[in-house]
């Protein structure tokens, strides 16, 4: 790839230093995605330049006319503090007219809302938990078709903030419990879905019209403490501390049948484009005792940190970390260039 000017959308708390010296493995944590986009595209000649983004559109468009560059990376997952908003930053380069990486405006909002998504993939005959939407300033109150256990989630933001093991409820009176913590921490709608005990499986998926599936890969939840649920927490996906005590690890999907394997990265594909997504996009399921792949959501823009599941499972499918964000960063201008005529 020709050597290219690169502005990279991040948070601001979330801009990434020059090096790691001097900087504890907790800091890093908080902003390795950021850092090894940015250090790895400068190591293959790109120049690069971070910019951080919250509350105002404007500095997008100083940097872009002022700087000119060739296309922007979009790592942000929110915007004026709403994950809902992300996809106005998609909308607006769109409006500029400026190539940017990730997914468009329209996936984002129907990969976003749980509910829609869910209940397009039914018209689709994809399998999935039975679900209830749980609105504010509404009475509580379980559909009896919902049977218990219960996972509750927020309908908006990302499954894991906000999910700790008090998020699987067995009872009437723990199901409002959560539902009143969400509304109350997160000013969103409340979303329960029935837990379906089994295997927690990702699929990565990149590309806009020729997709390419990445290997099937597996969250393992290590020696967690007996009788808790297994489930990707907070403290699972984001504690390396945690995740280092009770071996929490991701890697390949082992001792599946390859008919299942096929079938489950048949089915990532039909949901991203189901939900109209492009760029890249990770697809988390179920898999229960039995046999069935269960979605449980989509994440357009998922993290794409070198050691991150994205990233290690297309390392594993034969594609560096460094070619994978050339190929990220080509999607985005080939959009552009079709988008352009």
């Amino acid at each position: 790839m020709k050597r290219l000017r690169v502005l990279v959308l991040v948070h601001p708390e979330l801009v990434p230093p020059d090096s790691l010296k001097g900087h504890t493995e907790q800091e890093i944590n908080e902003w390795k995605t950021e850092y090894d986009v940015a250090s790895t595209l400068r190591e293959a000649g790109h120049e690069v330049r971070p910019l951080g983004v919250e509350n105002e559109l404007k500095p997008i468009r100083d940097e872009i006319e002022s700087w000119k560059p060739d296309v922007v990376f979009n790592l942000l997952e929110q915007f004026h503090g709403e994950a809902v908003y992300d996809q106005n930053v998609a909308s607006y380069l769109e409006l500029l007219r400026m190539p940017y990486t990730g997914c468009n405006p329209r996936g984002l909002v129907l990969a976003r809302g749980k509910d829609l998504s869910k209940k397009l993939l039914i018209y689709h005959r994809i399998p999935l938990p039975a679900f209830a939407v749980f609105p504010l300033r509404r009475k509580i109150r379980r559909p009896p078709r919902l049977a218990f256990p219960l996972i509750v989630k927020s309908l908006n933001e990302d499954a894991s903030w906000g999910i700790s093991q008090a998020s699987v409820v067995d009872s009437d009176e723990k199901l409002a419990e959560r539902v009143s913590f969400i509304h109350d921490n997160f000013g969103t709608p409340a979303i329960a879905e029935q837990y379906i005990e089994g295997r927690e499986l990702y699929v990565g998926v990149l590309g806009n019209e020729r997709l390419r599936v990445l290997p099937v890969w597996e969250l393992k939840f290590g020696s967690m403490a007996e009788g808790a649920w297994a489930i990707a927490t907070e403290k699972v996906k984001h504690d390396p501390n945690y995740q280092k005590r009770l071996g929490i690890a991701d890697g390949p999907a082992k001792d599946l049948a390859p008919e299942l394997c096929a079938r489950i990265q048949r089915m990532a594909k039909r949901v991203y484009r189901t939900l109209q997504l492009d760029g890249y996009a990770r697809v988390d399921f179920r898999l229960s005792a039995d046999g069935i792949p269960y979605f449980l959501e989509v994440n357009p823009n998922p993290e794409i940190a070198e050691s991150q599941e994205f990233a290690t499972a297309a390392r594993h499918d034969g594609l560096g970390y460094a070619d994978l964000l050339h190929r990220i960063l080509a999607l985005g201008l080939r959009r552009a260039a079709l988008a352009a005529g």
